[in-house]
């Protein structure tokens, strides 16, 4: 392993020292000139796993001198995880926190995170090293990287299952090398054919105020209600003008709408959608994001406490499927999307060891499976059941659901539920490689746990929730953190497979993965892709007779895929 000092500047001198697995070193440090040219000389001689503080302050940097590493040790996000593991969710994860506790000295907060800065308009503000040790702190920063490094390796060691947390840092942390990548690739982006999509969908932009089709449909909700000067971008305005035509709506969210019968509701519907394409990836989001045929977000792998990616503006895990029109391959490239169709349910199957329901897991269509086994070969009912044990949905047409996967598949339903008790009564529970769920105090929608709406949607357990709405939390992260874990370790084991290739994985979001490549190296893509996803499977769970089939497209439009 070799650990880099940054000496204060990525593009500038720093220090280069070797230490062994254990972070005790083996050969005293070496001071460099030029820090992205000595890690391409010690990279292309052989590949050492490289250990820094922070992946998205420094690599970066050497992506744009060209630089691209195969492994590192990312020491702040390796934190977060141990801390969590320890029940000190949130606590300053930084190097010099790590140290500080390490050392008993007095632990300071994490900096703030940068603005989301689009890089079209402060393409430099938005990778260069915000603050960082002076050149002659190079020795302490060295010292503290290593002290570190060895205590998080005697923690790693110390979980209970240190194979799997190993793992787990492993995959975190070549997340963050993905993600950085990602950004610095930026994914094709037609800024003509976006323009004709917004075009079609709005009308033209207006010199002041929202385009056309946006005001002819606000009319047309003013007039159902028999108002004028209606907020529609106001959910509380919206209540209230429910509330005045004898409605009681608790909130404006759609699948709550599509339940109600107003002449209001059509247009107000396509009002939300395209007032949200309009604000999130309109004109003025194209001009900030989007240049040189590129879009290029920053993305923050386990930004979510799931362990889901989040992105630091731009909002490149939300494009809507219209908008993806105008993600368009080079000429002569393709795009490779493979989405992992109902990856939940086969990680309960996985993980609970439930052996009925894992048979179900090895075929393409799980839902089909478990209808033909306990469910009379009804689908909907048997997809109905399994959601609703992994999200707590216990009301209306789920209960005899419910009853039917509980007598036919204990197992997994127990594990569930044996998650849902230890939140309730306040517990700590992990995911299959040990990332330890957040307090109660932590948003549902900020833990990136949001139900489908086909298994009924839940209010987030804020501060002070009940213990249920906790129970419902660790009910699914169990589940949905094991899945992200499964897309993690699978992204992490495609981008090794395409060593040697010109392709490049510029997609990630949750479960699908999209790799932009030439039309020539299809094949060996969609081949890496599926080993990619099989090998993902071994790796977390071993020998398991659950599959986890992918859904492959090979398409030169991203919205073309499957």
């Amino acid at each position: 392993m070799a650990v880099v000092s940054d000496d204060g500047s990525w593009a500038g001198p720093g220090r280069l020292q070797t230490v062994r697995p254990d972070g005790v070193p083996v050969a005293a440090p070496e001071a460099v000139t030029d820090l992205p040219a000595a890690i391409a000389a010690r990279e292309a001689a052989d590949h050492p796993r490289w250990l820094w503080a922070a992946t998205a302050e420094g690599y970066p940097v050497l992506l744009r001198a060209g630089v691209r590493v195969r492994r590192c040790h990312d020491v702040e996000l390796t934190e977060a995880l141990l801390l969590g593991h320890a029940g000190r969710w949130g606590e300053p994860r930084s190097l010099a926190a790590a140290h500080a506790r390490l050392t008993g000295g007095p632990v300071p907060p994490d900096p703030p995170p940068r603005p989301a800065d689009p890089p079209g308009l402060t393409q430099a503000a938005l990778f260069d090293a915000v603050g960082g040790p002076s050149p002659a702190a190079g020795p302490v920063v060295l010292d503290s990287l290593t002290r570190v490094y060895a205590d998080q390796h005697r923690r790693i060691a110390a979980t209970g299952h240190p194979g799997r947390f190993g793992l787990l840092v492993a995959a975190e942390s070549a997340g963050a090398l993905i993600g950085a990548e990602m950004g610095h690739a930026g994914i094709p982006w037609r800024a003509d054919v976006h323009d004709e999509v917004l075009r079609e969908l709005l009308g033209p932009p207006q010199p002041v105020g929202p385009p056309r089709r946006l005001a002819e449909l606000a009319a047309e909700v003013n007039a159902a209600f028999g108002v004028h000067g209606l907020h529609l971008d106001s959910p509380a305005e919206v209540v209230r003008a429910f509330t005045r035509a004898g409605i009681d709506v608790p909130n404006t969210r759609a699948w709550v709408l599509r339940k109600i019968e107003h002449p209001a509701i059509k247009p107000l519907l396509e009002y939300k959608e395209l007032y949200r394409i309009w604000t999130a990836h309109g004109w003025a989001w194209r001009d900030a994001w989007v240049s040189e045929g590129r879009f290029r977000p920053e993305y923050v792998p386990g930004g979510v406490v799931s362990g889901r990616w989040a992105t630091r503006g731009g909002g490149a895990l939300q494009v809507p499927k219209v908008v993806r029109r105008a993600v368009v391959a080079d000429p002569g490239w393709r795009f490779v999307v493979a989405d992992a169709g109902q990856l939940e349910p086969r990680v309960l199957a996985a993980v609970s060891g439930d052996t009925r329901l894992a048979a179900a897991g090895e075929t393409d269509d799980l839902y089909a499976a478990l209808a033909a086994d306990a469910f009379a070969g009804d689908r909907p009912r048997a997809k109905l059941a399994l959601l609703g044990a992994m999200y707590g949905q216990t009301g209306g047409a789920a209960i005899p659901a419910l009853a039917v996967l509980r007598q036919n598949y204990p197992t997994a339903f127990e594990y569930v539920e044996a998650a849902a008790r230890t939140g309730e009564a306040g517990g700590l529970v992990r995911s299959w490689l040990g990332r330890t769920c957040p307090p109660s105090s932590t948003a549902w929608r900020d833990a990136g746990l949001d139900p489908p709406e086909e298994a009924g949607s839940a209010e987030a357990p804020q501060g002070g929730a009940s213990g249920r709405a906790r129970g419902r939390f660790t009910r699914n992260f169990v589940i949905q953190a094991t899945a992200a874990e499964w897309a993690l370790v699978l992204l992490a084991t495609l981008r090794t497979a395409l060593t040697g290739l010109r392709a490049e994985i510029v997609l990630f979001v949750h479960d699908e993965v999209g790799v932009h490549c030439p039309a020539d190296e299809t094949d060996q893509v969609v081949a890496a892709v599926r080993t990619s996803a099989a090998r993902a499977g071994e790796l977390l769970f071993g020998r398991t007779e659950v599959r986890f089939p992918l859904d492959v497209s090979v398409v030169e439009c991203y919205a073309d895929a499957a």
